[in-house]
């Protein structure tokens, strides 16, 4: 039979233990591949910087699939799955870089069309004056 002081020794290891096993929980999820964690970060970056007003109303479809694959990555990366978590961070990384470039498309259209209204405009203004 145990003496009570080696009961008593084996109960408060329990209160250690739990004390640490945040910490060993912790541990295992920043374990991740710092590759996973870096790809994800640059990501975000991207995605916060294609997340403009022009951007969203231009290319609001291109913008939100890059906003869900992040979502993906870090869900992956959540998972463990640090491979997919990589490949969708680069994927939602080019979607935000395709979302600005169609969003950059679309005011150069916009801004071509208005330079060729002023000049047919000016060109009518032109012609309606009287030659001297």
């Amino acid at each position: 039979m145990n003496s009570p002081t080696q009961c008593g020794q084996r109960r408060s290891a329990w209160p250690l233990l739990l004390a640490f096993s945040p910490l060993l929980l912790l541990a295992a999820c920043a374990s991740a591949p710092p590759e996973a964690n870096q790809k994800i970060a640059v990501a975000a970056a991207s995605v916060q910087h294609a997340s403009s007003a022009s951007t969203s109303e231009s290319a609001a479809v291109e913008l939100q699939i890059a906003i869900n694959k992040l979502a993906s990555a870090r869900q992956a990366a959540a998972n463990m799955d640090y491979e997919r978590a990589q490949m969708l961070a680069e994927e939602a990384e080019v979607d935000a870089q395709v979302a600005e470039l169609h969003a950059q498309s679309v005011r150069s259209r916009k801004a071509a069309v208005e330079s060729q209204d002023a000049a047919r405009a000016l060109r009518n203004e032109i012609n309606r004056r009287p030659s001297r």
